[in-house]
């Protein structure tokens, strides 16, 4: 995998020249290398070997405590040791201001390794950096500042057991904490009653405090909550309480812990139902007025009250560019398994002209058509993911640091590729994770082997962070049509210079031809698809749209790709692994691209099987 790390960051991104802005003025090729390495062997050495036992060793709850293994206390102690919690942060914050595109390289590791594990230490970044965009001076300075540091990790409360996905059904109220409503250097002091569902890292020891961000309803002034989204606020609420010096007070906030989820995977990183204000650790009660006010579990304010879900977007779409890394990880551990195994396992023989010859020796099973067509599509399905990912990280160091035109064109595209880079990692490395149990045959379904564990966690990527049918609702319901369809716009013109280039390259000619129709096909779904502009019409059939612009989106990241390595390929680089890069692109031209067409006409025809199905009829 770190050959094609490095040949994506340092030949196909040329993250080498993003030093030369001010930013990032005191780094070098060699400096982002010694990260990646640095990150390489903790992974390796603390994470590896002990994601099995995270696997096996669930955490339990003995009614006070949450219990892990000590290996995950440890690993987690050297990630926070190697600084990559403030990878990207000012040197004042304790960063490296290392660029976005390098850090999510750096960390890709963890993730390979125990992507469970690995978990507590994205969602704390995710939550720092939300609090540092849209959080008081103080709550930067107290919250971000100790998660950067490690010394707290962090949580998104989101979902409730009634609401799911559905955050307009949102029912945990915050009301305003009487004479310390505004006296609170924290910021404006409410107390929270409620219940979150599917907390990851909601419970745990292996820090002394949790900051938990909630979103929460602020009632209006008769006293109910606003029905929709737009009553939603997002407050600060730490686990243990603190002052405006960051210490520990000795005092519990009343966040409990309800119970904890068993999973099929990802059993490395708890996952809870938390109680906020059920009374379990009450907590400087005022008694006066408002009905409520002086019990429930304390919480701060971030920023403005209403604007909680549009704050939260910031570390959710963040987060959703980490799962699909996440998943990318995983279906790359599967497919770096599943190829060992094929070229070690002798199997069968080669069908000659005469067909096969019994007293010939087994060849290994890497010999076969169709085990060789497994491994290609593994390799097509990660490495794409891979290149798709970094791509968009890249984008996030255009959006930050580039001249303000090119700024706002990166901040255009990763609008519109973040559902994908979301979801399509978390729906084809899956697949390339069940190929590899495939490969593996009844050996891939047994525990003797880690390809069955990658399956499992790597499920919960289709789920969490948005589930398949939302980021299909977000990209066609939102991100396609937005200020005109400029986002789409971008991107296609983006695509068809990358067409451009191959027609000119004759043995990449065929892919533009083909990738030039699938683009033409997606443009007329869109078309199609509203053409009626009824919304329920439509995005009926948004999740195949999501799998069609997927492929054709990962197409044109394979098609660049495979421009660089042809280049290379004939200054007479690295032949093997080269010729590597083309195959893939050409299975995911042969194999895939050809799938859209299916998923395609259903959109463009708004087709209603689905729409007009009656229960009854199941």
């Amino acid at each position: 995998m770190r050959a094609t790390l490095d040949f994506l960051l340092n030949d196909w991104l040329d993250v080498e020249a993003l030093t030369r802005r001010p930013r990032f003025a005191d780094h070098s090729r060699e400096t982002f290398a010694s990260v990646l390495d640095t990150c390489e062997r903790i992974a390796r050495e603390k994470f590896a070997p002990y994601n099995r036992l995270a696997d096996t060793e669930e955490p339990w709850f003995d009614g006070e405590r949450v219990h892990l293994p000590e290996a995950t206390h440890e690993a987690m102690r050297a990630y926070v040791e190697s600084g990559m919690l403030a990878a990207a942060q000012d040197y004042e914050l304790g960063g490296m201001q290392l660029p976005c595109v390098v850090e999510m390289a750096a960390n890709s590791f963890f993730s390979k390794a125990s992507v469970a594990m690995s978990g507590y230490a994205m969602l704390t970044n995710g939550n720092a950096n939300l609090l540092m965009a849209h959080g008081s001076p103080t709550q930067k300075e107290v919250f971000a500042r100790n998660e950067f540091a490690g010394r707290w990790f962090g949580t998104m409360c989101l979902s409730e057991p009634q609401a799911g996905s559905s955050l307009s059904d949102v029912a945990t109220r915050a009301l305003p904490d009487g004479h310390d409503f505004d006296s609170d250097p924290l910021g404006p002091r409410y107390r929270l009653k409620g219940h979150k569902m599917w907390i990851s890292g909601g419970e745990h020891e292996i820090t002394e405090n949790i900051v938990h961000l909630v979103l929460a309803k602020i009632p209006g002034p008769d006293g109910k909550l606003v029905p929709g989204v737009k009553g939603i606020s997002l407050f600060v609420v730490p686990k243990r309480l603190v002052d405006e010096q960051g210490r520990l007070t000795g005092e519990r906030n009343d966040v409990a812990l309800a119970g904890l989820n068993h999973k099929c995977g990802y059993r490395g990183t708890t996952n809870t139902l938390l109680n906020f204000g059920e009374g379990r650790f009450p907590v400087r009660a005022y008694t006066g007025g408002l009905d409520g006010r002086g019990a429930g579990a304390i919480g701060y304010l971030v920023g403005e009250p209403g604007k909680g879900l549009a704050y939260m977007f910031h570390m959710m779409n963040e987060a959703r560019i980490g799962v699909g890394l996440g998943a990318t990880m995983l279906g790359m551990a599967g497919y770096e398994a599943s190829l060992e195994y094929a070229r070690q396992r002798p199997q069968g023989r080669p069908i000659g002209p005469a067909g096969k010859d019994p007293a010939q020796p087994q060849v290994t099973i890497i010999q076969h058509p169709d085990v060789k067509r497994m491994l290609l599509a593994q390799k097509s399905y990660c490495e794409g993911a891979l290149a798709l990912e970094l791509y968009c990280a890249r984008l996030v160091d255009e959006q930050n640091t580039a001249a303000p035109d090119a700024a706002a064109e990166a901040r255009l595209l990763l609008e519109v590729l973040t559902p994908i880079a979301k979801s399509w990692p978390s729906e084809w490395c899956l697949e390339a994770n069940n190929l590899a149990i495939q490969v593996l045959g009844g050996y891939g379904y047994t525990r003797d082997f880690p390809v069955e564990q990658y399956w499992r966690d790597n499920r919960l990527n289709m789920i969490h962070e948005g589930t398949h049918g939302i980021q299909g609702l977000d990209l066609l319901g939102r991100k396609v049509v937005m200020d005109g369809g400029r986002g789409l716009a971008l991107l296609a013109t983006r695509m068809q210079e990358t067409i451009g280039r191959a027609a000119q390259v004759p043995e990449l000619a065929e892919h533009a031809e083909s990738l030039a129709r699938a683009l033409t096909r997606v443009g007329e779904a869109t078309r199609a698809a509203w053409a009626t502009g009824h919304p329920g019409e439509a995005l009926a059939n948004a999740t195949p749209y999501l799998q069609a612009f997927g492929h054709a989106v990962l197409a044109w990241i394979w098609l660049d790709v495979a421009l660089l390595a042809q280049a290379s390929r004939a200054a007479g680089g690295p032949q093997d692994f080269l010729q590597g890069k083309l195959a893939a692109a050409k299975y995911f031209y042969r194999y895939e691209l050809p799938k859209i067409e299916a998923w395609l006409r259903v959109v463009e025809t708004r087709d209603s099987t689905c729409r007009e199905m009656e229960e009854g009829w199941f």
